[in-house]
């Protein structure tokens, strides 16, 4: 290879043994250049110093490459884990990596007497069930909504469950069938709650089968209200199945990851389509990190596919092994080795057969298709979002694996208190869309009875008031993120409320102040029982979360002052000697308020019935 390689290095390549393992390389001053595996460490080490290489790419790291490391393995899938595992620790620059998120929402069917449904997101707990993952949270909501309306499970919390004495609006609206109150028995509940379970796991037509049995059943008994609603149960399902054209397959296609890659600009996208039970659930889009690269030393697609399945599905944890699905769609490339090797590792690792396709036909071809131009919107999307307060919007999207394909679509509302000394206490909301603060959309709220300097009654009644009508809020005004100024006290306050209101808990994010109040020390809480997230100084994310905080800190303490002259103003009015109701009532109506009053010249005050020139040099006087 080149002449610049050091003749000790070349030695050491000779003393490889033959055995599967991973390699480091690294550079003259010790840093990390490249992690990989291999069947046989010497021959794949060695390939690296011959004349021609495959890429421009790995000929420039070679160039720097001044020593290596090797671990020897058992089998080549441990050597797979193991480069997995020191690509996200180590970051070396040449490698493809992705961010290892597995943080994929889930629908929860609790494990109590009448079973609870909810999106989870977070640590598993063996006394309930989870259907997934979904690829984002419309996804899962979308899912809740369907069953809410078919099958009327009930979505609220255990506590409000049983301190119910009557039914809440969700069973009026046949939302719910309200086993709070006794409206529904436990067998028939259980039986709803079963079917529920068949259509998450995409049984459709077992329980539209039950429905029209049922339906049929109820009107030979002439229970004709039973049977008319089974009938609207059945159309709803129906409707609901017609609506996604990509369900024309749902009983035989099982579950399918559709993947597909876009490259563009030295950057890279993997757009990733899922497809559980049949739906065809939505898709995400990952972006390896290759900034050191340019467009001309890019890797090719079938390396950025392959580094994405090994990185995405056989990393050593439990959340990559419920990923794995039976099949996997990916576009066409070359004839590649490594896809058998993946194959095989992905069926020891799941303990089932999992099939790899190239060339998909009929309805996996049309999600292939797809998800192709998915991949190709995204990185368009991604490479125009290039800039200062734009790259601060995605940042964040990124960090909070917000499900936002246009960065100038998200809307965050940030709220937060002010008082002095629980005096004039007062709320503010401010918003953040289309990459800049929206100050026409700020609000202000007068919180009254409280207890004074109760911050978390204070906040709960503010969120109160802004979202009790929250499905009436047109959908481009719906926040994805609503922030609170505080830690976990705040949150758990906010996660209360949006208990009680429907609503989506994973919207709550509070950004705790660090020690000593100082910027880049700040601790992002999360109410769904996500990992507290401590981004760092240097992170564009938490700068805009930062600026967000601040201006409405700023918004509400200007509120509380002026609503606090404004008290007092006016208590010096009303405690100046000569100035009964009457009068101030004239004054205030003269000049159009306080405001106009203290602006006013001795002779303007003069002009008011029942104001005397003393008078008016003393109201003057008081008031400046």
């Amino acid at each position: 290879m080149s002449n610049e390689t050091p003749e000790t290095l070349l030695n050491d390549v000779k003393k490889l043994p033959g055995l599967p393992g991973v390699y480091r390389f690294f550079d003259e001053a010790g840093q990390i250049l490249y992690v990989g595996k291999a069947k046989d460490l010497k021959k794949r080490v060695n390939s690296y110093f011959q004349r021609n290489l495959s890429s421009p790419r790995i000929e420039r790291m070679v160039t720097k490459i001044r020593s290596l490391e090797t671990t020897v393995t058992r089998t080549e899938t441990e050597a797979l884990i193991l480069e997995n595992n020191l690509i996200k620790e180590l970051s070396p620059p040449f490698n493809i990596l992705f961010r290892d998120d597995k943080s994929y929402p889930y629908v929860m069917l609790s494990g109590h007497q009448y079973p609870r449904l909810a999106y989870y997101r977070g640590r598993v707990d063996k006394r309930h069930q989870y259907f997934g993952p979904f690829p984002n949270s419309w996804a899962v909501r979308n899912s809740i909504q369907i069953l809410q309306k078919v099958f009327q499970i009930r979505t609220c919390e255990d506590t409000v469950f049983k301190n119910r004495s009557r039914p809440c609006l969700l069973h009026q609206i046949h939302r719910c069938s309200a086993p709070c109150v006794g409206r529904i028995t436990d067998v028939n509940y259980a039986e709803d709650v079963n079917k529920a379970m068949k259509f998450l796991e995409g049984d459709h037509s077992s329980v539209m089968a039950e429905f029209e049995k049922a339906m049929f059943a109820y009107s030979e008994n002439m229970q004709f209200e039973e049977a008319a609603m089974m009938r609207d149960r059945i159309a709803d399902l129906s409707q609901v199945l017609q609506q996604q054209s990509m369900d024309a397959v749902a009983d035989g296609e099982g579950d399918v990851d559709i993947l597909a890659i876009a490259m563009k600009g030295g950057l890279a996208c993997i757009n990733l389509a899922m497809v559980r039970g049949g739906r065809h659930l939505g898709d995400r889009a990952y972006f390896p990190k290759m900034g050191r690269f340019k467009e001309d030393a890019m890797p090719d697609g079938d390396e950025v596919m392959q580094a994405f399945i090994a990185q995405h599905y056989l990393s050593d944890d439990t959340e990559s092994l419920k990923l794995i699905p039976r099949v996997m769609v990916i576009q066409d490339f070359k004839d590649s080795p490594e896809y058998e090797e993946l194959q095989q590792l992905l069926n020891d690792k799941a303990n089932k057969k999992v099939q790899i396709l190239k060339q998909p036909q009929g309805q996996r071809k049309h999600w292939l298709m797809m998800a192709q131009n998915n991949a190709e919107l995204a990185l368009t999307k991604r490479l125009t979002e290039a800039g200062g307060q734009e790259a601060r919007t995605r940042s964040l999207i990124d960090v909070l694996n917000l499900d936002i394909e246009n960065a100038e679509d998200l809307r965050i509302e940030c709220f937060d208190i002010s008082h002095t000394s629980g005096e004039a206490t007062q709320a503010s909301c401010v918003v953040y869309q289309k990459h800049d603060m929206q100050s026409g959309e700020y609000r202000r709220f007068n919180i009254n009875d409280i207890i004074p300097g109760d911050d978390y009654a204070a906040m709960r009644q503010v969120l109160q008031r802004r979202y009790a009508n929250f499905q009436e809020i047109p959908a481009d005004k719906q926040p994805h993120i609503v922030l609170v100024d505080g830690g976990k006290g705040q949150v758990s306050m906010a996660k209360e409320v949006f208990d009680e209101l429907g609503l989506d808990i994973a919207m709550i994010v509070g950004i705790a102040k660090g020690e000593g109040r100082k910027v880049g020390l700040e601790t992002l809480i999360f109410a769904d029982q996500r990992d507290p997230l401590i981004l760092g100084l240097e992170s564009p994310a938490l700068l805009l979360t930062a600026q967000i905080r601040d201006e409405a800190h700023r918004f509400a303490i200007t509120g509380m002052r002026a609503k606090r002259q404004k008290a007092r103003n006016v208590s010096r009015l009303e405690e100046m000697e000569g100035i009964g109701a009457k009068r101030r009532q004239k004054l205030l109506a003269r000049f159009g308020g306080l405001k106009g009053v203290i602006n006013a010249t001795i002779e303007e005050l003069q002009q008011v019935e029942g104001i005397s020139k003393a008078l008016a040099e003393q109201i003057y006087k008081q008031l400046h």
